[in-house]
């Protein structure tokens, strides 16, 4: 049996971490679907930079709506929907056969609004009635001014994909921005029936302590947080408060496993996803990595529900001279910064096609 078809059996989603306009009319994301057994997408500002520079698949949207379309942010949020509409149409099938459970696509907002919380309310509900679609989650970085985006943002009814976590706390908050806007609907007569993932980033860890730790530890921390961070899901999970909310029709907010792209290159390409293979959750991957897993990856025993040895391995990190908050506060902040970045490239990128191609 395919590897990936294992993890749905475990009760994991594999989710794409990529989106092109090609892998949409080519067939690509199609043969993900059947053959490898993915059941969402995620996209970021990285990924459609990349996407609209490295081919010409965008120009014709690009020079159609040139004259027409008020600001590049504008502009980009347009021909990005395109794609993700697409794509939910795709996943749509998998998405009314789970119950929404599954089947979800993912925009984020302005990198920009990462600390702005009204500005994050508005840039997701303009997303949400934009795409017209139920399986689209939209992207709300976790940042202590996210918070409150997160929880009014799922009380007006907006799925939500809380990006940008890397430590337990950071995602305990994010849970509890999501119970709040469940409770509150429910107090308001409202379906609380709301989809949303909360994705805690992986593999940057080990990037960032890769020259600050023995070398036996190397590889290990970031697998570290999210067995501890899968111990206080699984504890939220079976606590009164959220199965209170679950008699009332809540979905959970399901725990997902993010950056899991191997980043040193002498790890193995499936390192994170056999180390994360969890009931629960979702696991959301670049190509690369899924075409590893898919030919050469293993299934072994899942990632215990108390999170394994993730303590003893964090106490040597502690140890070694990590300071674990302060290191995922960091992380929190450059991620932010980094996608500030990728952005900034993104939008410069959409204003030099607009001139080349609005002129032709």
């Amino acid at each position: 049996m395919n590897p990936t078809r294992k993890l749905q059996e475990l009760g994991q989603s594999l989710w794409l971490d990529n989106i092109t306009r090609s892998m949409l009319q080519d067939g690509t994301l199609q043969r993900y679907i059947d053959a490898f057994s993915v059941t969402g997408l995620t996209s970021n500002p990285t990924i459609f930079d990349r996407a609209i520079g490295g081919s010409d698949a965008y120009d014709a949207a690009i020079r159609e709506r040139a004259g027409t379309v008020r600001s590049d942010e504008d502009l980009f949020i347009s021909i990005a929907l395109d794609d993700l509409r697409a794509a939910a149409d795709a996943l749509r099938p998998i998405h009314e056969r789970t119950g929404g459970v599954d089947g979800w696509v993912s925009m984020e907002v302005s990198p920009l609004l990462a600390y702005d919380t009204t500005g994050s309310i508005e840039a997701a509900k303009q997303i949400h009635e934009q795409a017209e679609r139920p399986n689209l989650l939209v992207k709300i970085p976790g940042t202590a001014e996210g918070l409150p985006a997160i929880e009014e943002a799922i009380f007006r009814g907006i799925p939500i994909n809380v990006t940008l976590l890397f430590s337990c706390e950071q995602y305990l908050a994010t849970a509890e921005a999501y119970l709040r806007g469940i409770e509150r609907r429910i107090e308001a007569g409202l379906d609380p029936r709301v989809g949303s993932v909360a994705s805690l980033f992986v593999s940057r860890w080990d990037r960032a302590v890769a020259d600050r730790v023995p070398a036996e530890l190397r590889n290990r921390l970031g697998i570290a947080i999210g067995g501890r961070t899968y111990r206080a899901y699984r504890e939220l999970l079976a606590s009164p408060r959220f199965e209170a909310l679950a008699k009332r029709g809540a979905r959970a907010q399901r725990l997902l496993w993010a950056s899991t792209g191997t980043k040193d290159p002498d790890a193995s390409e499936t390192l994170y996803v056999e180390a994360l293979a969890a009931p629960d959750t979702v696991n959301t991957v670049p190509d690369n990595t899924l075409e590893a897993f898919a030919e050469r990856g293993t299934v072994g025993r899942p990632l215990p529900a108390d999170g394994g040895n993730a303590e003893a391995e964090l106490a040597r990190f502690e140890k070694a001279g990590v300071d674990l908050d302060a290191l995922a506060a960091q992380l929190q902040r450059d991620g932010a910064e980094s996608f500030v970045d990728s952005w900034k490239a993104l939008l410069g990128r959409i204003a030099s096609k607009r001139e080349t191609l609005g002129s032709r």
